[in-house]
């Protein structure tokens, strides 16, 4: 490979994320303008993004009968004052990236189905269609992202066939592929999302500044026009 083809190949970022987590939602649409920065610098690379499975809070139960601030005050122990405002301060910086919260809204699930989708959405190369969907659905429209017939209807909006949803689902089929992305974080020492993994060797933490992504993208790909010459 000479060193055009090899500063102009794929490059990958994997992120591990998880449906119920608003840095990854604010995080998804960061990296998304740090890509077109990173396009109009003028790097002609074609860049591939790969979602990849993590619980932000497994314990959660499937049906939790509370609001956002009953979850956080009472099941996750923290001050009430606090909380109201964490959620005042995450709604009004989200609506600057033009993401609307409603914790209001919001119904806490477990998001091992919501992830089961995920991967069935990305076999089809619909993954990143597919989890802005689900974002928008669980913090802004208060649907219950566990429940298999919303993920079949919300499936079916973006394009999927809602009767294979519903089969995928009910058969499990995507049960080790979400196990092992939550095991390799684990093997990653990964601890928070949204993470990033850029071309396999940059790890990047949290819903960083688009203007980050760019420059560790145009980073990777200086080295690896540096190590082809």
């Amino acid at each position: 490979m000479n060193t055009d083809e090899s500063a102009a190949a794929p490059l990958k970022i994997d992120v591990w994320s998880d449906v119920a987590c608003p840095w990854c939602y604010v995080g998804k649409h960061r990296l998304a303008a740090g890509l077109e920065q990173f396009a109009a610098s003028g790097a002609a690379v074609p860049v591939e993004i790969e979602y990849h499975s993590y619980e932000l809070a497994p314990d959660t139960p499937e049906d939790f009968d509370g609001s956002e601030v009953d979850f956080l005050a009472h099941h996750k122990g923290m001050p009430l004052a606090q909380v109201e405002q964490m959620l005042a301060q995450m709604t009004q910086m989200a609506a600057g990236e033009g993401i609307e919260f409603r914790f209001d809204r919001l119904r806490h699930t477990k998001t091992l189905r919501a992830h089961e989708l995920l991967h069935h959405a990305k076999a089809a190369g619909l993954q990143q269609e597919m989890l802005e969907r689900l974002f928008a659905a669980y913090f802004t429209e208060g649907e219950h992202v566990a429940k298999p017939e919303t993920l079949a209807r919300l499936a079916a909006e973006v394009g999927l066939d809602a009767d294979d949803v519903t089969a995928a689902l009910e058969d499990r089929r995507h049960a080790a592929a979400v196990d092992a992305d939550i095991a390799q974080a684990r093997q990653l020492g990964i601890t928070g999302v949204p993470f990033y993994v850029v071309d396999g060797r940059y790890g990047v933490s949290g819903a960083q500044a688009p203007e980050t992504f760019a420059q560790v993208l145009e980073q990777v790909v200086a080295e690896r026009v540096g190590a082809a010459e």
